[in-house]
């Protein structure tokens, strides 16, 4: 894409009432508008990056034997009153809104019970089963602590993922396969050497559920980290108790803050039993489907990216989720012949299936290397004169600022 060509424009300064470093930068670099507190529409840039995070992620789920779908954001109410999770009381986050044809419905805030209605049209026999399904869609929440960007809002991304078993044996066993497709999730996301799986609450349906907590002074949650172990606990739940169950030292663990990145939980057959989700074994005998839930925000993970990897001059993004891999710059200063080498280096790249932005402005270098910056791509390819006369290219690495010289071939290898 030609950066002449790109309605979004960076800006000097954030609005002032945006507190985290995320949607400072974000909204600063162009990649995201902010409509409310805790409400943001992705610009061209921003959706790019969520989008490569959404690919990463379902090629991951896809891996592991997901099926994707897309379930509705408008919800029942009967339904959600079955498992008692309509009342405020109890779930005090909804947003809900009366119907003109009467009656009260919900915009999701997270679909075990709907996808467990479906799959009762669908699983009656162990034949059935098992069943991992999971889908991308804006979820809705009436967030009171709007106050961290991207990374927790009312309208976000979620992809959210259910498994369906026979026996609580199986359900362990793809919960394990599930863990670890995190885990190359985050890799891969550029963030795998800060991310640690740590025990939290299992609430009702078992002793513990797992989150997945990046490290970084913008995380709300505290986390005690046994290095030696790689052991990681969420502060609610560590007990004596606890620690005597995983025989860590309580002297070893390094408290740190951290942004919930990810969680998997047991439902066990809270929801099968409660809405009659079963099926018939080899013996002919009806058992309820034991389940369990898997979630996982992109916009958070978009939100988490920036906070723990940007620096002092904008964002670093990662290659993988990078919305162009290259931001070729041009220095014609209105050279013709710089321009015109600019213009068809920027067609070669296109060719060779480089990802690639092209700043083709007539602003000034120190305004386009700023730009850059900001912009954070993971690689800088700049067309001055020296391009021309000597047939050396300068290459930056916007991660570690190192500076090459580079022929046009090996550009185009980059």
């Amino acid at each position: 894409m030609r950066q002449s060509f790109l309605f979004s424009k960076t800006r000097r300064e954030a609005p002032k009432d945006e507190l985290a470093k995320n949607a400072q930068l974000l909204i600063r670099a162009g990649y995201v508008h902010k409509e409310m507190a805790g409400v943001y529409s992705y610009l061209p840039l921003g959706l790019r990056v969520l989008n490569n995070i959404v690919r990463i992620i379902r090629e991951e789920m896809n891996t592991i034997g997901g099926q994707e779908l897309v379930m509705s954001a408008l919800q029942d109410k009967d339904l959600w009153s079955r498992t008692d999770r309509w009342d405020d009381t109890k779930v005090d986050n909804w947003f809900k809104t009366t119907l003109k044809s009467g009656g009260e419905a919900g915009f999701g805030i997270t679909h075990e019970e709907p996808l467990t209605r479906i799959m009762t049209e669908h699983i009656s026999s162990y034949r059935d089963l098992p069943v991992r399904a999971y889908q991308f869609q804006n979820k809705f929440r009436n967030e009171m602590r709007a106050k961290s960007g991207i990374m927790r809002g009312k309208e976000f991304l979620m992809k959210d993922l259910y498994s369906f078993d026979q026996t609580q044996e199986e359900h362990e066993k793809f919960y394990a396969e599930a863990r670890d497709a995190y885990l190359r999730i985050f890799d891969r996301l550029g963030i795998g050497d800060k991310t640690y799986v740590t025990f939290a609450s299992g609430g009702i349906f078992s002793e513990f559920s797992e989150e997945f907590q990046t490290v970084s002074e913008a995380g709300e949650d505290i986390i005690y980290i046994d290095e030696e172990k790689n052991l990681s606990f969420n502060k609610e739940i560590l007990t004596d108790e606890v620690l005597a169950k995983f025989d860590v030292n309580r002297e070893k663990l390094i408290e740190k803050k951290a942004i919930e990145v990810g969680n998997i939980f047991h439902l066990g057959t809270r929801f099968s039993e409660a809405l009659g989700l079963t099926y018939k074994d080899k013996k002919g005998e009806s058992n309820p489907v034991v389940m369990g839930s898997y979630g996982m925000g992109p916009t958070r993970l978009m939100g988490t990216i920036v906070e723990t990897l940007s620096d002092e001059k904008g964002i670093v993004w990662p290659e993988n989720v990078a919305p162009f891999k290259v931001h070729l710059i041009s220095l014609s200063g209105g050279d013709e012949a710089v321009r015109e080498y600019a213009d068809m280096l920027y067609e070669d790249m296109k060719k060779h299936g480089i990802s690639v932005l092209y700043d083709d402005r007539d602003n000034r270098a120190g305004e386009k290397f700023a730009d850059s910056d900001l912009l954070g791509l993971p690689w800088r390819v700049i067309i001055g004169k020296n391009a021309i006369s000597n047939g050396e290219i300068e290459v930056v690495n916007r991660a570690t600022g190192k500076i090459e010289k580079r022929k046009r071939e090996a550009v185009l290898e980059i």
